[in-house]
């Protein structure tokens, strides 16, 4: 999940990338192959974006999906959908405006500016604007109190925030509130007193000012200011300490400082935004709110969802999870329809999962010898083709992507049956039988499932699959390790972007290959752990000027894939439909899909 973040821009003054979630994986099913995550620019980009007209307000934007978000809580959520959805409602210090070319570039949101860095980098100080108020009865101000509180929540006993290794190691004092919270009974009044009682040294209300929020690190982080527009950075109103964080009686009471709010939730079916009375727009310059309803509807698709918005009737504007399979991606791409928008990834999506802590085959997969094999065995270009061809799919051979600083391209796993199969029998695991998780509901997903079946069958391997939910997959599998070490799966398929942009890697290697934080807290699913990934991840982190860092990143990729953590597929290009009623429909990369906060509806087809 992914989320997604992503940081280059004149707040660090660093330069921006043209053209991710979460971030975490997200839940695309498009041509791009995609099994979640954020994205950016390799090169081929074919954009439709209806973005001429005078800008028209009112009507019901309908946005039709195949899945769930993973929670509406904004400090927790780590899935591009996930995203999407908290763009309406809730607002972060920093985040990204819908504006073709500049999707990546950090600007304040609640923030009234730039941080303040002190020379030493050590504090960082930012001023939540006046004016800006929860959807409260009455509606109060949100204030870095709020700031402080969400921060907090997000090593909560009961759900953490998996996103946490991007900034757990810098912020002063954070691992030991954490390892309190964890000693926390999981309720809310438990977690309530906790928050509200327990201090955080490294995140504090200016004393002069309820208005600044005061950061202290222990170490100089160049990319810590970019960090801040993770929604897991987000206010949170006192009120929500009423309810378990990412519950689902907290999803019904839902607070919105955003220009929308919830109006009602049934969990994968249907999420309905209104206008949110409280919300001023003269404090929030990244949001139009053209629109005066949001519908989301969970229960399509795939292939109905591509047809419904290729007839542009008006119950069908926008999708959330879903793009067009492989096959009519590359048809509509060949025919260029102009519904169809197709922006590059800054993303290794998907990539194969292994499970380090499998206890199938006699624990096979814990061998490094034996994912090497596999890694030999699968074939990247047949599993390309079936995600669209490589125009959607260039391949990725490694962890970085090439848009993320630091990345170099190497492949040490070209494809070599004869390899594999004598590697296996070396290993001792000649005749693995292996189970595969993947998500039913996207086209590709099966695909690869199944070529992934044929290419490990050339090596003695067999391969079953098990189909899952959309919103299951990551919320009740890949996020409790408690599935892996059953062996409820061996084999799977995620998908991840970065959480900020340019100086990076940090958000690719943290939350994926550092063995020292699991899941929930991370989204390293499949329990890798590796002592020389673990300090170099330090070494890179501690390093004073930023080419040693990159050097030290560099040395990072080319351990994991020595280990073979997992296999990466590509870092693929992102096809999604609009319908022709839809204007300003602005790609995000932080969400995976178009920004509904800021598109507006011909008025003859505005669905309401």
């Amino acid at each position: 999940m992914q989320t997604r973040s992503r940081g280059v821009s004149s707040l660090v003054g660093i330069a921006a990338v043209a053209l991710i979630v979460s971030a975490c994986g997200g839940g695309s099913s498009g041509g791009g192959g995609g099994e979640g995550g954020p994205k950016g620019d390799t090169g081929f980009k074919k954009i439709s974006a209806n973005t001429g007209g005078t800008p028209q307000k009112g009507g019901t934007l309908n946005v039709l999906g195949t899945g769930d978000v993973d929670y509406l809580d904004p400090n927790i959520t780590y899935y591009t959908i996930g995203y999407s959805a908290a763009r309406l409602y809730s607002r972060q210090l920093y985040s990204y405006p819908a504006e073709l070319g500049k999707q990546t570039e950090l600007r304040p949101d609640l923030a009234t500016g730039d941080p303040d860095i002190s020379d030493d980098g050590l504090t960082i100080k930012v001023t939540i604007k006046q004016g800006v108020k929860w959807n409260t009865n009455p509606p109060r101000q949100v204030t870095a109190e709020d700031a402080v509180r969400g921060l907090k929540v997000t090593c909560n006993p009961s759900t953490p925030f998996g996103g946490q290794t991007n900034y757990a190691p810098f912020i002063v004092g954070f691992k030991d509130f954490c390892a309190g919270f964890a000693k926390v009974q999981p309720n809310a009044s438990a977690i309530g007193k906790y928050v509200e009682g327990t201090d955080l040294p490294g995140a504090t209300v200016d004393p002069s000012d309820p208005q600044t929020i005061i950061f202290k690190l222990s170490q100089p982080a160049t990319f810590f200011p970019n960090m801040l527009a993770l929604p897991a950075f987000s206010p949170r109103a006192k009120e929500m300490n009423d309810y378990v964080p990412a519950s689902a009686q907290e999803a019904q009471h839902t607070i919105s400082d955003g220009p929308y709010q919830v109006e009602s939730y049934n969990p994968a079916k249907t999420l309905v935004f209104t206008r949110n009375p409280a919300w001023d727009a003269s404090t929030d310059s990244l949001r139009k709110a053209y629109v005066d309803k949001v519908v989301i509807t969970e229960t399509g698709n795939q292939d109905s969802i591509t047809q419904q918005l290729q007839t542009s009737s008006p119950s069908a504007d926008l999708p959330f999870d879903s793009g067009p399979s492989s096959t009519d991606a590359v048809q509509l791409l060949n025919a260029n329809n102009p519904q169809l928008n197709v922006e590059s990834e800054i993303a290794s999506n998907p990539y194969v999962l292994y499970n380090n802590e499998s206890p199938n085959n006699n624990g096979a997969l814990a061998k490094v010898q034996v994912r090497q094999a596999i890694s030999y065995a699968l074939n990247r270009a047949n599993l390309i083709q079936v995600a669209g061809g490589p125009r959607l799919n260039p391949a990725l051979t490694h962890v970085i992507p090439p848009q993320i600083l630091g990345s170099k391209d190497f492949d040490l796993y070209p494809h070599d049956v004869a390899k594999a199969k004598s590697m296996l029998q070396a290993a001792g695991a000649s005749n693995m039988k292996l189970v595969f998780l993947f998500r039913p509901e996207s086209s590709t997903s099966q695909k690869m499932f199944q070529t992934i079946q044929n290419d490990l069958k050339a090596v003695g391997i067999t391969v079953t699959g098990r189909g899952v939910p959309n919103a299951d997959f990551y919320t009740k599998y890949l996020f409790d390790p408690s599935k892996a070490r059953k062996g409820v799966w061996d084999l799977s398929l995620a998908g991840w972007g970065p959480d900020w942009y340019g100086n990076a890697a940090l958000s690719f290697f943290g939350p994926l290959f550092d063995g020292r934080v699991l899941p929930p807290n991370s989204s390293n699913f499949g329990l890798f752990k590796s002592d020389k990934v673990n300090s170099l991840i330090d070494q890179a982190t501690k390093a004073q000027d930023q080419d040693t860092a990159l050097g030290l990143w560099g040395q990072a990729d080319r351990a994991v894939m020595e280990e073979a953590a997992f296999y990466p597929i590509a870092d693929p290009n992102e096809a999604l439909l609009h319908a022709t009623q839809v204007h300003n429909d602005i790609y995000m990369p932080e969400f995976q899909t178009f920004d509904f906060a800021n598109v507006w509806l011909d008025p003859a087809k505005n669905g309401g």
